[in-house]
């Protein structure tokens, strides 16, 4: 018994050895970031001060007019492109699954490349579509008649948000259509045919078979690219720092303004605590609704 002690212990020993270094690096560069993100943001943080204000810095938070902007073009984002990711990538790897092996990796690598590319490449390629001189949207829109004039696409702010977003799918599509393939693959393929001898149609055969066990990994796909649209912050840096007039402005990006621009640090950590809120929240709310039904 006590030879079976010590081997458990001794176990147990290598293996905290063995996470140590993760740990070690988690508490150092995550959670001790976040605890001093949280604290400091009831703190007058700046260059020359460092005064404790209490609450001053979420109240001026829900006064400010460009955050109060700023949350809803993140809103307007996260809302835009989250459901159209998720019905365009099942769209695409349902179409594509049942191919040769050949036809679904080259699909997976075209839309998988925009998500491997840098941000940098991605950006000097989508300012060239949207140039308003020379752009290739502006020269096929007008050749087709649909438009009369070039459009400044990200300069004016009545089409810049949008095309923001139709950059941010581009990106995006590419890892769930991979998993719903891998998801596709993995449905007992005994229960569709079934269920076609019995003369259920292709719908019924999507909808009462194969998205039940599309479950875990829409839930996956809703969550992650739901996190990532409230964190969208490179495209907005690079192609329109938020302009014009704040039009383009994302909590993350105002947040990088207050802290990196003017070093209001306290009260850029305030905005990173609400939206680390938000998020949570959110995904909360997805697990909730989504979860109740998923089988793992």
């Amino acid at each position: 018994m006590k030879t079976s002690n010590k081997l458990q212990m001794r176990e147990t020993i290598v293996s905290y050895t063995f996470l140590a270094p993760v740990l070690i690096f988690f508490v150092i560069f995550v959670l001790t970031p976040m605890i001093m993100g949280f604290v400091t943001s009831f703190f007058n943080y700046t260059m020359t001060d460092f005064s404790f204000i209490g609450i001053d810095n979420y109240i001026r938070m829900f006064n400010d007019e460009v955050f109060i902007k700023s949350l809803i073009n993140t809103l307007i984002i996260v809302i835009g492109s989250v459901p159209i990711v998720v019905i365009f990538s099942l769209f695409v790897a349902s179409q594509t699954y049942e191919k040769s092996a050949f036809t679904r990796s080259f699909f997976r690598c075209v839309f998988f490349l925009p998500v491997v590319t840098g941000s940098v490449a991605v950006t000097v390629v989508w300012k060239w579509i949207y140039d308003p001189l020379s752009g290739i949207l502006n020269y096929m829109l007008k050749t087709g008649s649909i438009i009369d004039q070039n459009i400044s696409w990200l300069g004016d702010k009545r089409y810049a948000l949008i095309a923001i977003i139709v950059i941010l799918l581009t990106t995006s599509v590419g890892q769930p259509i991979i998993l719903y393939i891998a998801s596709l693959g993995n449905i007992d393929k005994s229960l569709v045919e079934a269920a076609r001898v019995d003369g259920a149609n292709e719908f019924q055969v999507f909808w009462k078979i194969k998205w039940p066990s599309l479950l875990p990994t829409t839930l996956y796909i809703v969550v992650i690219t739901t996190i990532n649209s409230f964190q969208c912050f490179a495209l907005i840096q690079l192609l329109t720092s938020g302009g014009p007039n704040y039009s383009t402005s994302t909590i993350m990006y105002y947040l990088y303004e207050k802290a990196f621009k003017l070093s209001e640090y306290g009260y850029a950590n305030t905005m990173g605590v609400f939206l680390a809120v938000l998020i949570g929240l959110i995904s909360f709310a997805q697990f909730k609704i989504l979860g109740n039904d998923v089988e793992y």
